[in-house]
């Protein structure tokens, strides 16, 4: 006989789309006597927790909901439970529920069920636009509507890695992106620096990010994606447009990290504590001139090693006529040692707009990559 758990799994397998959480909350009632269900989605800028149904946004940092998210671990507290609701290590929000039992086991169930919602919400997204637009606490750009659809999500663990990147300003950016793959043995990350504005901007990222996956997916190394894109890029543009990119493959069974350097964001290499930038060889950005042969370097990474990747709108967000880059990032990369690789990122992007007192003017991107040793 199935338990409460399997009923739960399957009750949102089976569920329309657009109702989830109702079919959810009916199977919740009646096998733990749970009245109120409540999914909290956080938003593009990773500063608020909104709810499915409307009403008040969380935003305080010591709401047990965003310790629930920041910790991905269930929180309870006054019989009131919230639970991480996410998949493969991309955090999509936290399942509130009351009143919860008292019993672990129910907990543990409970927290597993939070999970299954997590991947049927991944399942049912390209076909409703109900979450995605829950999602936002105001209106996104049409730029950044593309952007964001090109993302492969903003955060993913494996045994052997951790990994996290986050766009800003989050409901305007318009060419900074990332895109990421792996299959279990090699992990291929590209970060793009885009240029140019809006809508432009946005179209040319696509071709790049559609070219360097064109290029993946038919098992080409890492030089000869870059003069795939390179090329597509210049046959339309011809030289007047063009895209900085840096495109990073991790071997996951030894560590040795691949690059190539096309005009790139800052590579920084954050081990036991101290901060290096990594020396990279300068080659012409994605589309700059017609036939560019692109070369690979080689690094080996030590298990424990942080890398971020970080764009030039970090780099050179001024606050009181002072560079960021120059000033405060390394600082602030230090403290990240502690902390997930999603909250690193999270965290940084607001030290850089306490920094710039306000919202960031240029697009800034933010990848930060923990390796973990070769698992057996």
């Amino acid at each position: 006989m199935s338990g409460p758990e399997d009923l739960a799994r399957r009750t949102l397998t089976e569920a329309p789309a657009d109702l989830l959480i109702d079919r959810l909350a009916g199977e919740l009632k009646e096998a733990y006597q749970i009245t109120r269900v409540e999914l909290y989605q956080v938003d593009y800028r990773l500063a608020e927790l909104l709810p499915l149904a409307g009403g008040e946004p969380i935003a305080s940092p010591g709401h047990p909901a965003w310790r629930c998210f920041d910790h991905q671990e269930p929180i309870v507290a006054d019989g009131v439970g919230w639970f991480p609701v996410g998949m493969r290590g991309e955090r999509r929000g936290v399942l509130r529920l009351s009143p919860v039992p008292d019993d672990p086991a129910a907990v543990h169930e409970l927290d597993a069920i939070a999970t299954a919602l997590g991947h049927e919400l991944a399942a049912v997204s390209p076909s409703t636009d109900i979450y995605l637009i829950a999602r936002r606490s105001r209106r996104l750009t049409l730029a950044a509507e593309m952007q964001w659809e090109l993302l492969p999500g903003r955060s993913r663990i494996r045994p052997s890695f951790r990994l996290a990147g986050q766009l800003e300003p989050a409901y305007a950016v318009r060419g900074d992106s990332f895109d990421w793959s792996d299959d279990g043995h090699r992990l291929l990350l590209s970060v793009i620096n885009g240029s140019g504005e809006g809508v432009a901007a946005a179209m040319l990222t696509s071709l790049g990010t559609h070219a360097l996956r064109n290029g993946r997916r038919a098992e080409l190394g890492l030089a000869d994606q870059a003069a795939l894109a390179d090329q597509a890029i210049y046959a339309l543009h011809r030289g007047a447009q063009h895209l900085s990119a840096l495109l990073l493959e991790l071997d996951l069974a030894s560590g040795l990290l691949t690059v190539v350097d096309a005009g790139s964001p800052r590579l920084v290499l954050l081990r036991d504590g101290e901060v290096s930038e990594q020396v990279l060889e300068k080659q012409f950005p994605l589309g700059m001139f017609e036939g560019t042969d692109y070369r690979e370097q080689k690094f080996q990474l030590r298990r424990g090693d942080r890398l971020f990747v970080v764009s030039d709108g970090v780099v050179d967000a001024t606050g009181q006529q002072v560079r960021y880059g120059e000033t405060a990032l390394d600082r602030f990369l230090r403290r990240t040692g502690p902390m997930e690789p999603l909250d690193a990122v999270r965290s940084l992007l607001g030290d850089l707009r306490a920094f710039v007192a306000g919202d960031l003017v240029d697009d800034a991107v933010v990848v930060c990559l923990d390796w973990l040793g070769p698992q057996p």
